[in-house]
Protein backbone atom coordinates (compact mmCIF):
# COMPACT_ATOMS: atom_id res chain seq x y z
CA UNK A 1 0.00 0.00 0.00
CA UNK A 2 1.74 2.98 -1.28
CA UNK A 3 0.73 6.59 1.13
CA UNK A 4 0.39 8.23 -2.54
CA UNK A 5 -1.83 6.41 -4.03
CA UNK A 6 -4.14 4.89 -1.00
CA UNK A 7 -4.07 7.88 1.60
CA UNK A 8 -4.52 11.17 -0.67
CA UNK A 9 -5.38 14.04 1.10
CA UNK A 10 -4.75 11.61 4.29
CA UNK A 11 -1.20 13.25 5.36
CA UNK A 12 -1.35 11.54 8.98
CA UNK A 13 -2.13 7.89 7.58
CA UNK A 14 0.17 8.55 4.65
CA UNK A 15 3.09 9.02 7.28
CA UNK A 16 1.79 6.25 9.44
CA UNK A 17 2.09 3.62 6.90
CA UNK A 18 5.62 5.25 5.74
CA UNK A 19 6.97 4.38 9.23
CA UNK A 20 4.86 1.42 9.39
CA UNK A 21 7.37 0.07 5.95
CA UNK A 22 10.38 1.42 7.39
CA UNK A 23 9.80 -0.18 10.92
CA UNK A 24 9.16 -3.65 8.88
CA UNK A 25 12.58 -3.01 7.57
CA UNK A 26 14.38 -2.26 10.77
CA UNK A 27 13.39 -3.68 14.03
CA UNK A 28 14.65 -0.73 16.07
CA UNK A 29 12.07 1.13 15.37
CA UNK A 30 8.42 1.14 17.05
CA UNK A 31 5.45 -0.16 14.70
CA UNK A 32 2.87 2.38 13.79
CA UNK A 33 -1.06 1.22 13.00
CA UNK A 34 -1.83 3.85 10.22
CA UNK A 35 -5.06 4.76 12.46
CA UNK A 36 -4.66 8.65 10.67
CA UNK A 37 -4.60 10.10 14.27
CA UNK A 38 -1.20 11.75 15.34
CA UNK A 39 -1.10 10.71 19.16
CA UNK A 40 1.05 9.59 21.38
CA UNK A 41 2.05 5.84 19.42
CA UNK A 42 2.63 8.41 16.46
CA UNK A 43 4.97 10.79 18.19
CA UNK A 44 6.94 7.89 20.01
CA UNK A 45 7.75 6.51 16.50
CA UNK A 46 8.65 10.17 14.91
CA UNK A 47 10.70 10.32 17.85
CA UNK A 48 12.33 7.39 17.52
CA UNK A 49 12.84 7.89 13.58
CA UNK A 50 14.73 10.89 14.43
CA UNK A 51 16.65 9.66 16.85
CA UNK A 52 17.92 7.03 14.65
CA UNK A 53 18.67 9.27 12.03
CA UNK A 54 20.17 11.81 13.75
CA UNK A 55 17.07 14.21 13.17
CA UNK A 56 16.53 16.98 16.03
CA UNK A 57 14.05 15.29 18.67
CA UNK A 58 10.81 16.78 18.72
CA UNK A 59 8.19 13.96 17.86
CA UNK A 60 6.71 16.12 15.28
CA UNK A 61 6.91 15.84 12.15
CA UNK A 62 8.51 19.03 10.19
CA UNK A 63 9.85 19.31 6.64
CA UNK A 64 13.06 18.05 7.35
CA UNK A 65 12.09 15.37 9.28
CA UNK A 66 9.26 14.51 6.83
CA UNK A 67 11.85 14.31 3.77
CA UNK A 68 14.28 12.17 5.48
CA UNK A 69 11.20 9.52 6.32
CA UNK A 70 10.08 9.55 2.46
CA UNK A 71 13.62 8.99 1.86
CA UNK A 72 14.10 5.88 4.20
CA UNK A 73 10.91 4.83 3.04
CA UNK A 74 11.53 4.97 -0.84
CA UNK A 75 13.97 2.23 0.18
CA UNK A 76 12.06 0.40 3.01
CA UNK A 77 9.49 -0.10 0.38
CA UNK A 78 11.64 -2.22 -1.99
CA UNK A 79 12.75 -4.41 0.79
CA UNK A 80 9.63 -5.54 2.49
CA UNK A 81 7.02 -5.22 -0.49
CA UNK A 82 6.26 -8.23 -2.55
CA UNK A 83 8.64 -7.72 -6.04
CA UNK A 84 6.23 -6.36 -8.79
CA UNK A 85 5.69 -8.53 -12.04
CA UNK A 86 6.79 -8.16 -14.85
CA UNK A 87 4.44 -7.68 -17.14
CA UNK A 88 4.67 -8.54 -21.01
CA UNK A 89 1.75 -7.95 -23.14
CA UNK A 90 1.36 -9.65 -26.15
CA UNK A 91 -1.37 -8.61 -28.25
CA UNK A 92 -4.03 -11.13 -29.76
CA UNK A 93 -2.57 -11.97 -33.17
CA UNK A 94 0.74 -10.99 -32.22
CA UNK A 95 3.06 -13.55 -33.56
CA UNK A 96 7.19 -12.83 -32.89
CA UNK A 97 8.34 -15.04 -35.80
CA UNK A 98 11.88 -16.28 -37.15
CA UNK A 99 14.68 -13.22 -37.53
CA UNK A 100 12.97 -10.97 -35.20
CA UNK A 101 14.41 -9.18 -32.55
CA UNK A 102 12.84 -7.74 -29.27
CA UNK A 103 13.52 -7.29 -25.62
CA UNK A 104 10.68 -10.12 -25.08
CA UNK A 105 12.88 -12.59 -27.27
CA UNK A 106 15.83 -12.80 -24.56
CA UNK A 107 12.89 -13.42 -21.92
CA UNK A 108 11.59 -16.06 -23.99
CA UNK A 109 15.11 -17.49 -24.20
CA UNK A 110 15.89 -17.36 -20.57
CA UNK A 111 12.58 -19.11 -19.90
CA UNK A 112 13.76 -21.87 -22.53
CA UNK A 113 17.05 -22.55 -21.13
CA UNK A 114 15.17 -23.14 -17.59
CA UNK A 115 12.55 -25.26 -18.66
CA UNK A 116 15.42 -27.64 -20.03
CA UNK A 117 16.83 -28.34 -16.67
CA UNK A 118 14.07 -30.23 -16.58
CA UNK A 119 13.09 -31.11 -19.95
CA UNK A 120 15.96 -32.30 -22.08
CA UNK A 121 14.00 -32.59 -25.38
CA UNK A 122 13.84 -28.13 -25.28
CA UNK A 123 17.42 -27.52 -26.34
CA UNK A 124 19.05 -24.35 -24.47
CA UNK A 125 18.96 -21.26 -26.76
CA UNK A 126 22.14 -18.44 -27.25
CA UNK A 127 20.53 -15.37 -25.27
CA UNK A 128 21.01 -12.66 -28.06
CA UNK A 129 17.57 -11.06 -27.89
CA UNK A 130 16.96 -13.09 -31.70
CA UNK A 131 14.40 -15.52 -32.63
CA UNK A 132 16.59 -17.23 -33.86
CA UNK A 133 16.39 -21.10 -35.75
CA UNK A 134 17.84 -22.65 -32.08
CA UNK A 135 15.48 -20.47 -29.87
CA UNK A 136 13.18 -21.29 -32.45
CA UNK A 137 13.64 -25.37 -32.56
CA UNK A 138 13.54 -24.78 -28.53
CA UNK A 139 10.06 -23.17 -28.75
CA UNK A 140 8.52 -25.55 -30.81
CA UNK A 141 9.95 -28.52 -28.50
CA UNK A 142 8.26 -26.42 -25.50
CA UNK A 143 4.98 -26.18 -27.98
CA UNK A 144 5.07 -29.68 -28.52
CA UNK A 145 4.98 -30.99 -24.88
CA UNK A 146 2.75 -28.61 -24.26
CA UNK A 147 0.12 -29.89 -26.72
CA UNK A 148 0.13 -26.18 -28.30
CA UNK A 149 0.93 -25.85 -32.32
CA UNK A 150 4.28 -26.63 -33.15
CA UNK A 151 4.91 -23.71 -34.84
CA UNK A 152 8.00 -22.21 -33.15
CA UNK A 153 6.75 -18.84 -32.84
CA UNK A 154 5.78 -17.04 -30.24
CA UNK A 155 2.32 -15.71 -29.57
CA UNK A 156 0.23 -14.99 -26.70
CA UNK A 157 -1.26 -18.51 -25.87
CA UNK A 158 2.54 -19.50 -26.30
CA UNK A 159 3.35 -17.01 -24.02
CA UNK A 160 0.98 -18.03 -20.98
CA UNK A 161 1.88 -21.69 -21.40
CA UNK A 162 5.40 -20.82 -20.92
CA UNK A 163 5.19 -18.61 -18.13
CA UNK A 164 3.28 -20.76 -15.89
CA UNK A 165 5.35 -23.62 -16.59
CA UNK A 166 8.35 -21.14 -16.17
CA UNK A 167 7.12 -20.46 -12.60
CA UNK A 168 6.56 -24.17 -11.91
CA UNK A 169 9.98 -25.12 -12.92
CA UNK A 170 11.91 -21.87 -11.56
CA UNK A 171 10.17 -22.83 -8.20
CA UNK A 172 10.50 -26.36 -8.03
CA UNK A 173 14.38 -25.63 -8.41
CA UNK A 174 14.64 -22.92 -5.37
CA UNK A 175 13.41 -25.90 -3.44
CA UNK A 176 15.29 -28.44 -3.98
Amino acid sequence: MKPGESFVEQPIRSLQTMLRIIAENDPALPTVVPDGIYGPTTMNAVTAFQRQYGLPITGITDQETWEKIVEIYDIAEIQVTKTEPIEIIIEPGEIFRIGESNAYIYLLQSILTQLSNDNPTISRPIHNGVLDSATSNALAAFQFLAGLPTTGELDKITWKYLVKQFTLSANREANR
